[in-house]
């Protein structure tokens, strides 16, 4: 009898993981994937939503356009999840498979900083992104605070990508002058793992007279006095955008999965990321293990050539310095291994392909990984690889 394994959630882990273990052809797996969500949305989509370029149904992929050999796809929200016997139960069925793979990704805690409920604004959900796009209309200039209220979060260039294509806005409004921009953040640089990405970030923010504040965190806002409060100091603002407080969601908090992990994430193993109980992994945004350095991340040249521009070109890292010269690169290097194509959102990573086209065409099914990343260097080993490899062991070798 096939072994049943059970994949809770189809964001980028889920997804890559569903893929790889459909490509892998192994008759021995058979592949469940539960996801809440009728459709998949790429994170920087809802910039395209925020900035008015595209609507909510125009960034959606839906699963329906999604086919993998070996795996069933079922829209059904999980309502709780018993990790010691592997039972698993959603709004429309009970599950107990040989293999759990929780996949749930992180959810948003406005209430996390006080006030910020109340009068601030957040762009990592498309709700947001639209209220934020309906509030934008209506500025007509003033003091604008982009703020990390907590780490870690989700997609660390996204806030500094944020003010930047707020600026751009601003400036084709005519409102630029009459207005500043300023980024606050608890961390000491924007990609730690990437110092070449982070100091080109810093100065592309510099470049176009956005102010950036590291090593500060805003604790609380006033909503009736418009004021930002820092540990020693204020922040007068007219528009605050905060990158929300990230969670795992309440149903693996209530699992108990918790227990043992880094500020409420799940422990896993940072070799093979099972969890403390047998045949239970967890990847992802919801799991506490460290990411690698993405291979996608720009790397300094070893032996720069001395006719090299002292401004470094889009490849070298250099910040795009428009969406229009955002939009000549395209997706990052996990949407492109796990065989999405998103197609007219910004992007940020690797230099756009003759062959890729700006399309509304829902995703393909998914490719093989590539054997190289965009820049030459190896391939990454993912934690999706990982527990892919795991989980065709298991199949074969049997369950313990």
């Amino acid at each position: 009898m096939p072994t049943h394994v059970l994949i809770l959630g189809a964001g980028f882990g889920g997804l890559e993981l569903a893929a790889r273990l459909s490509e892998s052809g192994d008759p021995s797996l058979r592949v469940t994937l539960v996801e809440q969500s009728d459709a998949f949305v790429f994170g920087f989509a809802k910039f395209d939503v925020l900035f008015g370029r595209r609507t909510f149904d125009q960034v959606k992929c839906p699963y329906r356009d999604v086919s993998l050999a070996g795996v069933q796809f079922r829209q059904e929200r999980v309502t709780s999840v018993e990790p010691r016997t592997r039972r698993v139960v959603t709004d429309r069925a009970a599950y107990r498979p040989d293999v759990l793979v929780v996949a749930l990704g992180a959810t948003y805690e406005p209430a996390a900083t006080p006030g910020f409920a109340e009068d601030g604004f957040e762009f990592y959900s498309l709700p947001g992104a639209d209220r934020l796009r309906r509030r934008l209309a209506s500025f007509a200039g003033g003091e604008i605070i982009v703020a990390i209220l907590r780490v870690p979060f989700k997609c660390p260039p996204a806030p500094y990508e944020s003010a930047l294509l707020l600026h751009e806005y601003l400036v084709e409004r005519g409102l630029r002058d009459a207005s500043s921009i300023e980024v606050i953040t608890p961390m000491d640089s924007p990609i730690p793992v990437s110092p070449a990405a982070s100091a080109a970030i810093v100065a592309g923010l510099a470049e176009h007279g956005i102010r950036y504040t590291p090593r500060h965190r805003v604790r609380e806002i006033d909503p009736v006095a418009h004021v930002a409060h820092l540990k020693s100091e204020t922040r007068r603002y007219d528009l605050f955008i905060g990158i929300p407080a990230h969670r795992v969601p309440t149903v693996v908090e209530e699992s108990g999965l918790t227990a043992g992990g880094t500020d409420g994430w799940i422990a896993v193993d940072r070799r093979t990321l099972a969890t403390p109980y047998p045949n239970v992994y967890a990847i992802g945004d919801c799991a506490d293990a460290p990411s690698p350095a993405p291979a996608c991340l720009p790397r300094p040249r070893r032996e720069p050539s001395p006719t090299t521009s002292s401004r470094p070109s889009t490849a070298q890292g250099r910040l795009p310095r428009t969406t229009a010269e955002a939009r000549a690169t395209s997706s990052s290097g996990a949407a492109a291994s796990a065989g999405w194509t998103p197609t007219s959102s910004p992007a940020r990573h690797r230099p756009r392909r003759s062959s890729d086209r700006r399309s509304s065409s829902p995703p393909r099914k998914p490719s093989s990984p590539r054997a190289a990343s965009a820049d030459g260097s190896p391939p990454r080993v993912t934690s999706c690889r990982i527990i892919a490899s795991e989980l065709r062991d298991l199949g074969r070798g049997g369950l313990t």
